[in-house]
């Protein structure tokens, strides 16, 4: 495993291409864009003011920096350095920004969310989308680009709209049997849509490309309810996190639970415990305060592996701990306890390997072969906040507070 040097980074805006040739990074309101390969500098752009957010196009070519406080959006050509755009959104604000799976409209929430403007690169036509919702995750595009789904709210009614992301018209608008929706997912395989209550009520809706109803599945009443949905890569299962500490499996024939798991204080299996002691095992507990807003209890993170074998999962009140479950067996393969309360885990996009970090000077990485723990070589105590894999899954990206590094794992030819 080799590292490379220290770079600036600012906000933890930091961005592989989705080709996987540059790498680009905010400091400030300059952008670089350097070559993945050599790290060299291949452009230098200066925006009009610190960047809130940044991200490629889905072809690499293109690059969009937004900055929320001025209610402006720049966009960068890889290909041409002197062509460049602005989007002023003036007075009406804005809060979110993002590209369509195309790479040439941009979609900009205003502020309060009034309205989405999708903005054309090519024809500079505008369209708006009224009534979009306020809520966790309210717009998602399907993985083949064709579809974008945007929860709204009008006449204190919630709705979901199937646009066709080619000439954005609408395909479908249906009312959803939601109190307060919040949140909606494609599966992978773009043929189910996936939309859930807010946390006061656990429901969790299947609804069909043409709005049909498939199915809706809640676990219990009167207590908080789901946290976090995601779906498995080969869209064979819906994962959903719970305030009861607990991950409920639902299958894509019947919609029925398959299986549940359960993040237990005290650990008993000795097949599942990744550290040097024996049976039983007590994770530390964090007591949430009853009278504090957002309670930090229940399953909020979830992540598949690759290949849909792996689940590992993160409960919110035992902070320090990762859980990795078997998806074939349907049980708890590996418990990672950490000294500190895990700030992010990520897998490697090609081979089941969990990268995950804690804000201190370590790299840590589990496998079903086994587990690794790597200090990151840098002078003044490089502490990782957050992580991400290059797409070929042989390089990390590090993110410290405002700096970041590279770390080039030894992957076998074969492996490759």
């Amino acid at each position: 495993m080799n590292f490379s040097e220290v770079f600036k980074q600012s906000n933890q805006l930091c961005k592989v291409s989705p080709d996987g040739k540059y790498l680009a990074t905010c400091v400030q309101y300059r952008l670089v864009v350097r070559d993945v390969s050599t790290l060299q500098i291949l452009q230098l752009y200066t925006c009009l003011d610190q960047i809130s957010h940044m991200d490629w196009s889905s072809d690499s070519l293109f690059i969009l920096c937004a900055m929320y406080k001025r209610g402006l959006v720049q966009v960068w050509s890889l290909e041409q350095p002197d062509w460049h755009c602005k989007i002023d959104e003036g007075s009406i604000g804005l809060v979110s920004s993002r590209w369509s799976p195309d790479g040439r409209h941009i979609l900009n929430t205003t502020e309060f969310h009034l309205r989405v403007t999708v903005w054309s690169l090519c024809t500079k036509a505008v369209s708006y989308i009224k009534y979009p919702k306020a809520c966790q995750k309210g717009i998602d595009f399907s993985r083949d680009g064709c579809y974008m789904a945007l929860a709204e709210r009008r006449d204190c009614k919630d709705y979901v709209s199937v646009f066709v992301c080619d000439d954005w018209h609408l395909l479908r608008h249906f009312e959803t049997e939601t109190q307060d929706l919040a949140g909606l997912e494609w599966s992978p395989n773009g043929c189910v849509l996936a939309v859930w209550d807010s946390c006061l009520e656990y429901k969790v809706l299947l609804y069909s490309l043409d709005g049909r109803l498939l199915s809706t599945y809640s676990a219990y009443e009167w207590s908080l309810g789901v946290k976090s949905v995601t779906w498995s890569p080969s869209s064979q299962f819906l994962a959903i996190g719970s305030y009861d500490e607990k991950v409920r499996i639902l299958n894509h024939i019947t919609w029925k639970k398959i299986a549940q798991f359960e993040h237990i204080a005290t650990i008993n299996n000795t097949k599942a415990v990744n550290e040097i002691c024996p049976p039983p095992v007590q994770v530390p507990v964090v007591k949430p305060d009853p009278d504090r807003a957002n309670p930090k209890i229940g399953v909020s993170t979830l992540a598949f592996s690759s290949d849909s074998r792996y689940l590992a999962t993160k409960n919110d009140n035992m902070a320090s701990v990762v859980w990795v479950w078997d998806m074939q067996k349907m049980s708890l393969l590996a418990v990672l306890e950490q000294t500190s309360a895990v700030r992010c885990f990520q897998w490697d996009p090609r081979r089941p390997r969990l990268a995950l970090c804690t804000g201190n000077t370590k790299l840590y990485l589990w496998s079903p072969a086994g587990c690794v723990s790597v200090q990151v070589p840098t002078e003044g105590g490089f502490q990782v906040q957050s992580l991400n894999w290059h797409c070929c899954g042989e390089t990390l990206i590090l993110l410290g507070k405002d700096q970041l590094c590279l770390c080039y794992m030894d992957t076998d030819q074969e492996d490759k």
